[in-house]
């Protein structure tokens, strides 16, 4: 499970670079689309690439007035269902009147001959994306302070009347656990690189296993330090990004994926195990999830392993298209490449937590 010290990471992943040649796009083109369907924008444009993201290319759109951010689909060979701009619009869309803090939406292009593929544009906010999740350089006070801040706002998240904002469309309700173990088989299988025996042994026990009680809410699907934008000098969350993999689906999935950071090792993206949570003014896992529970009206989250096994597998799944992608030559990161290591760690991670939660060979 190796990955970059997290003082690389910040620096790898962070900010704009040109925009690599295979990413290029018709900039007058898009200004003048720009023009027609952004209301108050005014260029000359100048086009960046934020060096983060690894599956839908993202640039920083900059004018004098002020700078916008557009997330496009990436040219070539896709998996199906996968680089879903036009839902990350829809949800953020829906989100942003609610108050729920994301970027505020301008507008989508469904009509690919503007720059090749299907775009939204919307609100660049300005402020700290983290992606070491032990806060080097912060008080104590400091650090529990955001982390609060972070359930706080996943809370409010699923607490959002989908029904409501008009979202009832934006998934199947039911069988979420079932749906995405089936998504992620089908999407492991078909970037299959090498075997891996774990993997295998989940895809048959996982969908045979799923804990009864599921509800369904608004969920992100990547909730993690790194997806969001916090004020630049108080602990609130601004803007929740990335929201490619959202969906209708059960709440617990989606904690449970952020509670992966406290059993993932430190050094890795936002881990916590091993590190003295309580010196550092972390909470630990327990406090964490009682937050939650206290946030959504839960009585407490038995299964947790279940949970954690699932979430490692689905993380395998998703990496595994990343090196599916490089290997089809559309994997949007120079990053990319290094997630291949990390599938059979988080495989044999994944294994360990079913066993735990009663899996046998």
């Amino acid at each position: 499970m190796s990955q970059p010290a997290e003082i690389d990471a910040q620096e790898a992943f962070s900010g704009t670079k040109p925009v690599e040649e295979r990413h290029r796009i018709d900039e007058a083109a898009l200004t003048r689309w720009l023009e027609a369907h952004v209301e108050g924008f005014s260029g000359p444009l100048e086009v960046r690439q934020f060096k983060g993201g690894q599956s839908n290319p993202t640039y920083q759109l900059i004018t004098p007035a002020k700078k916008y951010v557009l997330r496009r689909k990436p040219p070539g060979k896709l998996l199906p269902s996968a680089h879903a701009v036009d839902r990350e619009y829809k949800v953020i869309a829906a989100l942003h009147p609610t108050g729920f803090p994301v970027a505020k939406p301008y507008a989508l292009c469904t009509d690919e001959t503007i720059i090749g593929t299907i775009f939204y544009v919307m609100d660049n906010v300005e402020g700290r994306i983290l992606w070491d999740g032990s806060l080097p350089g912060m008080s104590p006070p400091e650090r529990r302070a955001i982390y609060e801040a972070k359930i706080a706002t996943l809370a409010a998240l699923h607490n959002t009347n989908h029904v409501k904002i008009g979202l009832s469309d934006f998934g199947k309700t039911g069988s979420y656990f079932a749906r995405q173990i089936d998504r992620w088989s089908k999407q492991y299988k078909l970037s299959e690189t090498t075997p891996i025996p774990e993997m295998d042994r989940l895809i048959d026990w996982l969908p045979k296993t799923i804990p009864p009680g599921e509800t369904t809410t608004i969920v992100h699907g990547d909730y993690r330090l790194d997806n969001m934008v916090l004020h630049p000098t108080e602990p609130r969350v601004l803007a929740v990004l990335d929201w490619e993999l959202s969906t209708l689906g059960d709440p617990l999935g989606d904690f449970s994926y952020h509670l992966m950071n406290w059993v993932m090792p430190a050094g890795q993206r936002a881990g916590l195990a091993g590190l003295d949570l309580q010196a550092l003014g972390i909470p630990t896992m327990e406090e964490y999830v009682a937050l939650y529970c206290k946030h959504t009206g839960r009585a407490g989250i038995p299964q947790l392993d279940w949970y954690f096994a699932y979430n490692a597998f689905r993380l395998a799944g998703i990496l595994q298209g990343i090196v599916g992608r490089v290997r089809d030559g559309t994997a949007a990161s120079a990053h990319a490449e290094a997630n291949a290591e990390r599938v059979r760690p988080l495989a044999l991670a994944a294994d360990g937590f079913a066993r735990k939660a009663g899996m046998t060979a």
